[in-house]
């Protein structure tokens, strides 16, 4: 969907010169940087952290004393009692900030990209600390008015203490990290005992503040709105899936049940908390696939850039050959994708902003999938297009369980017409129905069936881009890996925005913002990870659904949206004029509590004390190596079918921990206190702090023992050396607040070390998947951009070297 905007800027992006934070009183603001919109988040470039939180205790102090000086009442207490608490946290957050600043800079990628988990808990720190300083000087200077909204201030203040209080404890758990990883090293390194007591602990933190007033406060305020529409539609959605109902219609029944939620940010915050905890992965698959419906993905592709081709292809399941690339003379066969459903079709998506050559030939028209999306617009003009020297095949993001090329088509039209070339998006087979490795082989079935038949789809094929988010990112190094393993043609380059290289959940500095993020909970990457492994999952699916096929559903949706838009408009109107009449009736009773209170006070509350006696299994651990070894064979294995990597049998929680050969100890270490050193999650915590824990109970994770976790074909980052210097040149575009942002700085720096060309480019203030945001904002319009200049660097030839001067 694009908007034009007036004045296209550059997204803001980490340089030299645009650190995260300094724990010194000289940091000035940053020459060229441009300010964050919002007045909270102007105080981040304004203000170094010993300011910002001496003056957060000042107006702290200054608010304690008057609203301890206005009598006994309930919330003057807590009006007072909040201060105090922010005072005490503010207090004890600044030093364990300053000491993750001191050595943030030694597990950057380069001098020229700042950027790691370290950085961004900081930053996330200092936006919490931001928001609570702006609001603190509102109080204070306007608690005396009698326009002065005590309720919501108050319930606003709690929101934010709560808030901090956990990013609190996330500090001190990266600063265990710091003790344990390896120089460098942003995956955690510790025993099994360590790692067990530590994932214990941090499963169980209290995150529902997260997703009620204090949503999306640290990333840019535009994204806002949109994060809040997402979790009012995701809690209502979730009410009608406890209650069985399926389908994609429940969205429209879920319009008229989300009031509750929208004025009750406590109430809307303790059930996200519940369902990112408790639903499976067939809930996560139901929700994202709501934009499969033919109605909003038309509203989509409505605001989307106009394409003469689009067009849905269905690929025959037949082996071909493929040249190679060392001799050419020698060809070898690409089977058709086996693995746990047999042969069958692969869907792909051509699309293209003009008319090129073959695009509309006889075979390739024979290819257009008969119950598909068809769009291929032929009105008068002198003659086709000629081929594009360029072709682009794009893998399209979902976390391998949801979404197909329709949920990405708007952005891709864009691309289609920015770049000039024609696009292929390939709709790969979705976990837990078709698990690892279904979707790899399917993908590099239709690349190389692209690369063979690139003529049909109008292009010359003189240069080959992969580009992908998220899963399709991992996609990306997979396919281009296999194709070096097969000594087929390997692609000129890769665009991976925001990708997963490792697709076990693995604790790390980043990894840690998944406590807060409402796009990726860190129960959610397990469940996704643990349905694309091949882990048994529950079948919510009834015969009815499987028996009218997807068309048929989304037919009988279409149909069922429209009757429960009627009956629940109807409903709502009822319900509103009702409920106008007991307000107008109880507007005459006096009421005895002189300040308004919250919607919902008694949300606000959390238990201080450890959790009861529930506790989590033993967890396990398995030794990996980021670096290529003896052990690992050169050449890369081929046979990739879950037979032959054996079956996974799932636990209940597990992170990647890739521990390396014993070395020096850093200097990052040397610089901790005795306490931070300490042995145990016992030392994680100064005496006299507890963190809010989880009412919700233990979250309960899969775990997978598997090899298959280790197949450096589903986590490219395990790759072994060998295999990694068989890339191109990669693109990588990752967010600084994305929980997946370690993924993409290991990744980096591991192609780094083995010479690899290798670009990062990390965009601030913007959470995951931005892409499919891109016309949200004008933020998430310049990280798209960013996105299509990385494709234009892979598709633009090199150039060629100067000629010779003359001899004199």
């Amino acid at each position: 969907m694009a908007i034009p905007w007036a004045g296209q800027l550059r997204p803001r992006v980490y340089c030299p010169r645009l650190l995260l934070a300094q724990a010194t009183d000289q940091q000035s603001q940053p020459r060229g940087a441009r300010k964050m919109p919002g007045r909270a988040s102007k105080l981040i470039h304004n203000m170094d952290l010993r300011t910002m939180t001496q003056s957060l205790v000042t107006l702290a102090e200054d608010n304690i004393a008057f609203f301890s000086s206005q009598g006994p009442g309930e919330t003057a207490r807590r009006l007072s009692g909040v201060f105090e608490g922010v005072r005490e946290q503010a207090l004890g957050l600044e030093p364990a900030l300053g000491r993750l600043l001191s050595v943030a800079h030694l597990f950057d990628l380069d001098p020229e990209t700042p950027a790691n988990g370290y950085r961004s808990l900081v930053h996330t720190a200092r936006c919490c600390l931001a928001h609570l300083l702006h609001k603190s000087r509102y109080v204070a200077s306007n608690r005396r008015s009698i326009f002065f909204r005590t309720g919501h201030n108050l319930a606003e203040l709690e929101a934010y203490l709560a808030a901090l209080t956990q990013l609190r404890a996330l500090v001190y758990y990266a600063q265990r990290l710091l003790v344990t990883n390896q120089p460098g090293g942003l995956f955690f390194e510790g025993d099994e005992g360590l790692t067990a007591d530590f994932l214990r602990e941090y499963v169980t933190l209290h995150k529902g503040c997260f997703y009620g007033r204090c949503l999306g406060f640290q990333f840019t305020p535009a994204i806002r709105p949109f994060l809040q529409t997402i979790s009012i539609g995701l809690v209502s959605f979730g009410e009608h899936y406890k209650r069985n109902e399926t389908g994609l219609s429940v969205a429209a029944s879920s319009l008229f049940t989300s009031g509750r939620f929208a004025i009750d940010p406590e109430l809307r915050g303790a059930e996200f908390e519940r369902i990112t905890q408790n639903l499976d992965v067939h809930f996560w698959k139901a929700f994202w696939n709501i934009t499969e419906i033919e109605v909003l993905s038309s509203l989509a592709n409505m605001a989307s850039a106009t394409v003469r081709v689009s067009r849905l292809l269905s690929l025959p399941p037949e082996a071909f050959e493929m040249p190679l690339t060392a001799d050419p003379t020698l060809t070898v066969t690409i089977s058709p994708p086996l693995a746990h459903t047999g042969p069958g079709p692969v869907l792909i998506r051509l699309i293209s902003y003009d008319l090129r050559e073959g695009q509309d030939s006889e075979e390739l028209s024979s290819l257009v999938k008969s119950n598909g999306q068809r769009s291929l617009e032929l009105w008068p003009r002198p003659q086709q297009a000629p081929r594009s020297r360029s072709l682009v095949v794009h893998f399209h993001g979902g976390g391998f369980v949801a979404q197909t090329s329709r949920s990405h088509e708007p952005y891709l039209k864009s691309w289609a017409q920015e770049l000039g070339a024609p696009i292929i998006s390939i709709d790969y087979s979705l976990a837990p129905e078709a698990p690892f490795p279904r979707a790899l082989e399917e993908c590099f079935f239709a690349y190389c069936w692209a690369v063979k038949h690139c003529a049909l789809l109008g292009s010359t094929g003189e240069r080959i881009c992969l580009a992908g988010d998220s899963a399709g990112g991992n996609l990306c190094f997979t396919v281009a890996l296999r194709a070096a393993a097969y000594g087929v043609r390997v692609p000129d380059g890769i665009m991976a925005a925001y990708p997963a290289t490792m697709l076990q959940p693995a604790a790390s500095p980043s990894r840690l913002l998944s406590l807060m993020d409402p796009l990726l909970p860190l129960s959610v990457l397990s469940k996704c990870v643990s349905a694309y492994t091949g882990a048994k999952t529950e079948d919510h699916s009834n015969s009815d659904q499987k028996a009218l096929g997807m068309m048929g559903l989304v037919r009988r949706d279409t149909a069922m949206l429209l009757r429960d838009f009627r009956l629940g408009a109807s409903s709502w109107l009822n319900s509103f004029l009702e409920l106008s009449g007991r307000k107008s009736q109880k507007m005459s009773e006096p009421t005895a509590e002189p300040m308004r209170r919250s919607v919902s006070e008694a949300a606000l509350a959390q238990p201080q004390g450890p959790l009861g006696t529930d506790s989590l299994k033993n967890l396990t651990l398995r030794d990996l190596s980021l670096r290529g070894n003896s052990e690992t064979p050169d050449t890369p294995e081929m046979s990739l079918s879950a037979e032959t990597l054996g079956p996974s049998t799932p636990s209940n929680v597990d992170f990647l921990l890739p521990p390396e050969d014993a070395g020096e100890e850093a200097e990052a270490k040397n610089e901790l206190s005795p306490m931070d050193r300490g042995l145990g999650v016992s030392a994680t915590f100064p005496q006299g702090f507890h963190p809010r824990r989880s009412s919700q109970g233990p979250t309960q994770m899969p775990l997978y023992s598997s090899p298959i976790v280790k197949n450096p074909f589903m986590s490219p980052l395990l790759a072994p050396d060998s295999m990694l210097k068989s890339l191109p040149p990669v693109h990588i575009v990752a967010c600084a607040l994305d929980p997946m942002l370690d993924d993409s700085v290991m990744f980096a720096r591991r192609l780094r070390n083995l010479d690899r060309p290798v670009t990062l480019q990390v965009v601030e203030d913007l959470p995951h998947g931005f892409l499919t945001l891109a016309s949200l904002c004008r933020e998430t319009r310049q990280a798209a951009e960013l996105c299509v200049e990385r494709i234009r660097l892979v598709l633009t030839p090199p150039a060629a070297p100067a000629p010779a001067p003359p001899p004199v």
